[in-house]
């Protein structure tokens, strides 16, 4: 049914169950999982807590008073039984995150450009020029897991991440790119900043992009993004 292994269950504590669908990251893989995710909410009713879908693996979250992890696993096994995925290209909304590239606000620029052997414009380029689909939510409020990032932008983690990484930083880490709704210490490469509200309590669902969504980042001039409320502030050497 999904790719040549059969889908698992696992337990996660008393009150979920882990639903790993892949072993490895696929944009086709969120055809499944948004499927799973619409099933699920049909199937559980009131019983469902929440969802948390990853790259691979789908959190259904159960409240244990109403349902043992039992029935809730049964049905799940029902569920993968009968599933087919979601069309292809349907759900979610396309988002535009202007974004100001530069090594100011972009400090390991340069770096991402001689690990490709590439120029810092060719970077901007490639980066900018792919549209990303939402797997994932997580790590902070707002943050959005987005692939997948051509595979010659494709560097590792810092060895030793920031302390203090400033909001809206744009990023990659691996074939994922994403930006930081705030400040928070992080490990990924920045590029730049975006001037998009990626996290508001005031919006319903708070964050700006959600699972499914298409992004695209799209480069601003210094003038304009500071025009539209970006911070300028550069980056601390020590930061």
């Amino acid at each position: 049914m999904v790719g040549s292994r059969l889908p698992r269950i696992e337990a996660a504590g008393l009150d979920g169950w882990l639903v790993r669908l892949f072993e490895g990251i696929d944009e086709r893989n969120l055809l499944w999982l948004t499927a799973l995710s619409r099933r699920c909410e049909a199937a559980l009713g009131g019983v469902l807590v929440d969802l948390v879908p990853s790259y691979t693996t789908l959190l259904v979250v159960f409240d244990p008073m109403l349902s043992s992890p039992a029935e809730v696993r049964r049905r799940l096994a029902d569920l993968l039984q009968e599933l087919t995925p979601d069309e292809a290209d349907g759900g979610g909304k396309v988002c535009e995150l202007p974004t100001w590239y530069d090594t100011r606000v972009g400090p390991d620029l340069l770096r991402v450009a001689e690990h490709a052997d590439m120029s810092i414009e060719q970077v901007i380029e490639c980066h900018a020029g792919t549209t990303y689909r939402v797997f994932a939510l997580g790590f902070a409020p707002g943050f959005a897991f987005m692939g997948l990032l051509d595979a010659r932008l494709k560097v590792p983690r810092l060895e030793t991440p920031r302390q203090r990484v400033p909001k809206n930083s744009v990023a990659i880490a691996g074939r994922q790119t994403a930006a930081y709704p705030a400040v928070t210490p992080g490990g990924w490469n920045l590029l730049g900043r975006t001037t998009a509200r990626l996290f508001d309590r005031h919006r319903e669902g708070f964050s700006l992009l959600q699972v499914g969504d298409r992004v695209r980042f799209v480069p601003v001039d210094e003038e304009t993004f500071e025009s539209r409320g970006g911070d300028v502030t550069p980056m601390r050497e020590d930061a």
